[in-house]
């Protein structure tokens, strides 16, 4: 990464360490899709944006992820590595309303953005789903009678969230497990926002540290520890540790 890349990053991490996951995952796309403004961010499909996040992370820290999760019968934990790029190949979502029709239900909606999701994450408890269904469906009827969105009964709201998913499936990237000791076979869903921040998290605390212990050692400002290449960080943190 170039100085302008860490010293952007480090930003990023910094205004993202008191935000909330919607709000990490906004910093981030950022990153990702540098001239966007934050409405047009907001208005990006989920699965776009995690689809734009995978690439992110590729580009950074490389496609291949390291993933652990606990067995659901047994508690082992189970490590596996995962290619980004299969995410980023998956296809974008449709584009326009969808519609859903069942039973003498008509559901006409559009599918989540990350500004549905921000407002979902800020509503009382137990409204997150009321609040996403109000934003994202666009109108309903059953027999002909129109209906609001909050009283879709519970089967139809499956079948909104089935055909949602299905119209843009990098918006829900879950993973068939086995695991090796039970044999369990289980589902692990990857959420490429939260798995990004955890590891740029741990890159900044790492470099902020380098910057700590050369700026000690030598009296250099942090632009000029992150003006260093790499391989010259490396090899004065050496000197410093032999010292």
């Amino acid at each position: 990464m170039e100085l302008a890349g860490e010293a952007a990053l480090l930003a990023t991490w910094e205004a993202g360490v008191a935000a909330g996951r919607s709000g990490r995952a906004l910093l981030l796309h950022a990153v990702a899709r540098p001239a966007a403004g934050p409405e047009e961010l907001l208005a990006v499909p989920v699965g776009e944006r995690d689809a734009e996040l995978f690439g992110l992370r590729g580009e950074l820290f490389g496609e291949q992820l390291t993933v652990r999760v606990g067995c659901p019968d047994c508690a082992e934990e189970m490590e596996f590595d995962f290619d980004a790029g299969q995410v980023v190949g998956a296809g974008r979502p449709a584009a326009g309303p969808l519609r859903v029709e069942s039973d003498g239900w008509r559901v006409g909606f559009r599918l989540p953005t990350t500004g549905d999701l921000a407002a979902a994450e800020q509503a009382p408890a137990g409204e997150a789903r009321t609040v996403l269904l109000e934003r994202c469906v666009l109108s309903a009827e059953h027999d002909g009678e129109p209906v609001p969105a909050r009283r879709l009964p519970e089967p139809v709201q499956r079948q909104v969230a089935e055909a949602a998913a299905a119209a843009d499936p990098c918006a829900d990237v879950r993973l068939n497990l086995g695991c090796p000791d039970c044999g369990r076979q289980s589902l692990a869903e990857l959420d490429i926002a939260s798995y990004l921040w955890e590891e740029l998290d741990a890159w900044a605390r790492a470099t902020l540290l380098d910057v700590h212990l050369l700026a000690t050692a030598y009296g250099w400002s942090e632009p000029e520890v992150l003006a260093l290449s790499p391989l010259r960080r490396r090899y004065y943190l050496e000197l410093c540790a032999d010292a």
